[in-house]
């Protein structure tokens, strides 16, 4: 097991990651961790990617009756005339 000390560094609290522990993980300078805590236990592994969909993937099995009705629910926030700041 490593030991490393919490330090201040301006308004933040840093932990050094020794090399060793970098190279284990295959990550680096700049890399993102996910951090954990459960039961007082502080996990961190690196950073899973965020998944980038598509337009066609995000509406896959969106019908026009599905359009309908959210237009019909929504109606109201597209009738009247603006209000504020916001564009017309």
């Amino acid at each position: 097991m490593i030991s490393v000390n919490v330090r201040k560094q301006g308004g933040a609290a840093v932990v050094t990651v020794p090399a060793e522990v970098l190279r284990q993980l295959h990550i680096g300078v700049g890399s993102q961790l996910d951090l954990e805590v459960v039961g007082g236990v502080l996990t961190a592994r690196p950073a899973t990617k965020k998944r980038r969909y598509s337009l066609a993937e995000l509406l896959q099995g969106v019908t026009q009756d599905n359009m309908d009705q959210l237009n019909a629910e929504t109606a109201w926030a597209r009738e009247g005339a603006p209000e504020g700041r916001e564009i017309a």
